[in-house]
């Protein structure tokens, strides 16, 4: 299997607080600690691109109310509530 361009690996040092480090070791399993840490950057990068697309949004369209997340919520609750009765119809 080949990786793609640019997907290859690195070994770095870093450093971070001991009870950190320690509680990622605990946690990390037969994946081993540099997966887990690579896991966690790839989440926090995935965050950090999420924001940067809230304030770019935010900027364009004015901020987001807790009015607008409520509403947005009960539509997403009501079309999942929908698609599985739609499913159980159909079954």
């Amino acid at each position: 299997m080949t990786e793609p361009t640019g997907a290859g690996t690195g070994k770095y040092s870093i450093t971070m607080p001991r009870d950190i480090a320690d509680a990622a070791k605990a946690r990390s399993g037969p994946s081993g600690l540099s997966a887990y840490v690579a896991a966690a950057v790839a989440r926090q990068i995935e965050r950090d691109n999420l924001n940067e697309l809230i304030q770019v949004a935010e900027a364009e369209h004015g901020p987001v109310t807790d009015e607008d997340v409520r509403a947005l919520r009960d539509q997403l609750h009501k079309t999942r509530q929908q698609q599985t009765r739609g499913g159980a119809d159909a079954a």
